[in-house]
């Protein structure tokens, strides 16, 4: 796994300040790769406190180059 690139990336989501003033942090936290059982194997750099964790797939150089 170390070299390749993950299937997912982990992310944990909190927010911050209500109405108005409201906003969304998203941090990753870690990545997550397919094992050739099939299984994911997901490797976390940091616990998230809100216990959640979302798995979402990489952004690709198509979608980089877009958003430049």
């Amino acid at each position: 796994m170390a070299g390749t690139k993950p299937e997912l990336r982990a992310f944990t989501v909190n927010q911050y300040g209500s109405g108005q003033e409201r906003s969304t942090r998203w941090t990753e936290i870690g990545a997550a790769w397919r094992t050739q059982n099939g299984n994911l194997r997901i490797q976390l750099e940091a616990v998230p406190v809100n216990g959640q964790i979302i798995l979402l797939p990489p952004k690709t150089e198509d979608m980089d180059d877009a958003a430049s």
